[in-house]
């Protein structure tokens, strides 16, 4: 999911409530959620603090010795010189001392955590928390070292504890892990609502914003208090007991109807499997599905699979899914794999359809609790920052439209292309094209169009060679060097890798988790990006030297087959591009102040700017050139190739675009205009919706809605849109690097440099658009969006 989709959130400003709430979000690389926080002031300005990718159009899914423990102190994830007693993972160490949960450690015991840690640890954790939490209450001061200092010790060891758990369930998920986290979740979100709802601590805040501290404090500072006193209001700490005890019961069962929704979606994806006996039934699968698929049916049973005789097992994770829908000849094959994608949970005991009403109910009942008229009022009321392009949802919705526009004829132009292609390549289909031939004739006509195959290229795009290319784009932006750090820290999956990041001079700024591979029986599917731990000054070892940032990059590619390594297509290689955005955007943060420190702090239509921005560079010469090689040869791209590649970035850019808007106009509907119980369905509106940005309508029974986790287990509620508007954002902040020359390595490097001193340091501790003048010199403008898509001059509306 561009992915996506991140927990989570994946993976607003991180009030102290805020960052407690870690789950993920996911990404249009991919078809998963960033999850976002069901109540705001639990949770980071973005969601869960997870970075997932959008539900893109083409694939919907988706250095360092061996130090010893202890030896790198600015790296802990727990202080030893803890203001006001704030609790460290060593003070609880007592009650569980065999719990991974509750020992110290630079680096999270990912290896070692089990189901079995989880209850124990968890409330063991809660506490001792609360604990604290009740003396600092009765000893809470309005200055920032007694009030802020200690608060965020007390959030930050929550975050990372439940942020272990729940990225454990996102990547190894297992019955008795969910079973676990099921039994303690109800414990931690009412922590989280004790914490967001303290009246003395709310006091205090405001009290210190009328103080004659105030004045002295630093612009990060000021945000964050005044972002503390926001969230508490819309965490109801001024309702009144009754109404405050309903808005606690909903806020308990939205979370466990999150989770509900996103199990769902793993089980049903998880649940369909297709047997294919016949090599004709399978026919123009290119070699790297084929032999997919024929590992897959290894790993089902069938011992004695080949990629050559078969048999082979396709499946709805994204890999398979989109092999499928992009080259099997076999038109019922697709359509079969089509429908059973897009009614994924949507029967049985699976049906996400009950748990979606619900959801929307609740949503709409804590809003209107809260004095909105619905829940897209109360999101923009605590998510937005953009003030003149984004302050309500009348403007959203202006930018979608205006967004439509340019793209509906060249969206319709796109499907008479297609359907003239067909007819002239004598497909029975010509006339009566459906969704599972879309794809399919697509391909085929990028194909005849630009002379390129995809599957041809993935040979130039191997694993290893696009992560070396990506960290040298980074090394000459942003002046970092990217190590293997490998055996560093402990890791869940024998896949993953780790890395040290680290400035000119060679000193270690940052760390990141990269996990790349599928693995559909225990990982959802998308790709995001999330935070481990933050940069902050206040959690480190010797209070001198802040702790460094710790992030981890999850994605969904094709792992290898053989002896041949991961081979990616040009799709996946942006959406790793994306997710290191992300990535980068948390790492290379120079702020001390915790809770606005890297993502955190930082307004939803925002964070996804660093992350298209980086998408953008994909089409850099330079940059592709340097990664595209052959995985056995070492041969560059050819250089016709490239300009193809050029060419073809605009194709079916209107369709494409009309995609995003479809789901980011259909969250606002369902999240400012539907009424639970009403006359119209939330499947009614979805093909009200598509009437006007489908050129080809859903089918009657499509319930893609029942999948659709960035809205419902993720951090998109209401907040879709801002796919769109980050576009707009990362299109402009790339013209900059076009105005500067992108032949003038000099230039680039400067201009790189700004962008890192601006969008990547400044975090959550200043407003996003006075970062974004600061960086550009100017607002941002759509038109840069529209020229990179194709689709100016804007043409009349449908």
């Amino acid at each position: 999911m561009r992915g996506f989709l991140r927990t989570a959130s994946i993976r607003r400003a991180l009030l102290i409530a805020n960052m407690l709430m870690a789950t993920c979000i996911s990404i249009s690389h991919s078809l998963k959620p960033i999850v976002r926080y069901s109540n705001p002031i639990l949770k980071p300005k973005h969601p869960l603090k997870s970075r997932p990718c959008p539900l893109w159009s083409s694939s919907f899914s988706f250095c360092l010795p061996n130090l010893h423990k202890g030896t790198s102190p600015t790296l802990s994830f727990c202080s030893t010189s803890m203001a006001s007693e704030a609790p460290t993972v060593s003070n609880i160490e007592n009650l569980e001392s065999n719990n991974p949960l509750l020992t110290d450690f630079d680096f999270p015991p990912f290896d070692s955590v089990e189901a079995k840690h989880v209850r124990p640890g968890i409330r063991a954790l809660l506490k001792k928390l609360e604990s604290y939490l009740v003396e600092l209450e009765s000893n809470v001061t309005p200055s920032w070292p007694l009030l802020v200092d200690p608060l965020e010790k007390i959030v930050d060891r929550l975050s990372v504890v439940w942020g272990m758990v729940n990225h454990l369930k996102a990547v190894r998920d297992n019955p008795e892990l969910r079973s676990a986290i099921e039994d303690v979740q109800p414990d931690k979100v009412k922590f989280q609502l004790r914490l967001g709802q303290s009246k003395p601590i709310y006091n205090a805040f405001k009290s210190l914003q009328e103080s004659f501290e105030w004045q002295s404090l630093s612009e990060a500072r000021k945000r964050i208090v005044e972002s503390q006193i926001k969230e508490a209001v819309l965490n109801g700490v001024s309702l009144e007991d009754g109404k405050r005890d309903h808005f606690n019961k909903i806020q308990q069962e939205l979370e466990k109807l999150s989770q509900k929704f996103e199990e769902n979606v793993l089980d049903a994806t998880k649940k369909f499997e297709k047997l294919i006996t016949e090599k004709k039934d399978i026919e123009g699968l290119p070699a790297t599905a084929l032999g997919l698929a024929a590992q897959t049916a290894v790993s089902k049973g069938h011992e004695k699979a080949t990629a050559e005789n078969g048999p082979w097992v396709i499946t709805l994770d994204a890999p398979s899914f989109m092999s499928v829908m992009q080259h099997a000849r076999n038109r019922s094959l697709r359509e079969e794999v089509y429908r059973a994608y897009v009614t994924r949970a949507s029967s049985g005991d699976l049906d996400n359809t009950p748990i979606i009403d619900q959801i929307l109910k609740l949503r709409l009942e804590k809003a209107q609790l809260l004095g909105y008229n619905n829940y897209a009022e109360f999101f923009f009321a605590c998510q937005v920052s953009m003030a003149t392009k984004m302050a309500t949802v009348d403007k959203a919705e202006e930018l979608l439209e205006k967004l439509r526009s340019a793209s509906w004829n060249p969206a319709v132009q796109d499907m008479e292309d297609l359907k003239n292609f067909c007819k002239d390549q004598g497909a029975a289909e010509a006339e009566d094209l459906n969704h599972w031939d879309i794809n399919f004739w697509s391909e085929r006509l990028r194909e005849s169009k630009y002379d390129i195959n995809e599957e041809e290229l993935r040979p130039y795009f191997s694993l290893p060679k696009v992560m070396d290319g990506l960290f040298n784009l980074a090394n000459m932006l942003f002046g970092i060097n990217i190590e293997p750090a490998d055996g560093l820290a402990p890791v869940w999956n024998n896949d993953v890798r780790f890395y040290c990041v680290k400035d000119s001079s060679g000193s270690s700024i940052a760390y990141f988790y990269f996990d790349p591979y599928s693995r559909p029986s225990e990982k959802r599917g998308g790709a995001w990006m999330d935070e481990v731990v933050a940069r902050s000054l206040v959690m480190s070892r010797d209070g001198v030297s802040a702790r460094l940032p710790v992030a981890h990059m999850v994605c969904n590619q094709m792992p290898p087959v053989g002896n041949k390594p991961s081979l990616m297509t040009f799709r996946e290689v942006e959406t790793v591009f994306h997710e290191f955005g992300h990535a980068l955007q948390h790492m290379l943060t120079k702020q001390d102040e915790g809770l606005v420190s890297g993502i955190r702090g930082i307004e939803w239509d925002a964070v996804e700017l660093p992350s298209q921005f980086m998408e953008n560079w994909c089409y850099h010469r330079t940059t592709l050139m340097g990664l595209a090689k052959h995985y056995e040869t070492g041969e560059s791209l050819p250089g016709d190739i490239y300009l193809k590649l050029l060419a073809a970035r605009t194709f079916r850019a209107g369709s494409l675009s009309l995609r995003q808007i479809r789901f980011a106009t259909l969250d606002l509907e369902l999240h400012s205009k539907y009424i639970p119980g009403g006359s119209e369905s939330i499947y009614d509106i979805d093909q009200r919706v598509s009437q006007r940005t489908q050129v080809l309508p859903p089918l009657p029974e499509d319930r893609f809605l029942c999948s659709f986790s960035h809205i419902f287990a993720g951090g998109y509620a209401a907040g879709y849109y801002s796919y769109k508007w980050a576009e707009v954002l990362s299109a402009d902040a790339f013209s900059a690097f076009e105005d500067a020359g992108l032949d003038n390595n000099q230039a680039v490097k400067e201009t790189g440099h700004k962008f890192r001193e601006t969008i990547l340091a400044l975090g959550g501790g200043k407003a996003p658009l006075e970062v974004f003048v600061e960086f550009r010199g100017r607002e941002p403008s759509p038109e840069p969006l529209l020229r990179h898509n194709g689709l100016l001059p804007v043409t009349a509306s449908a």
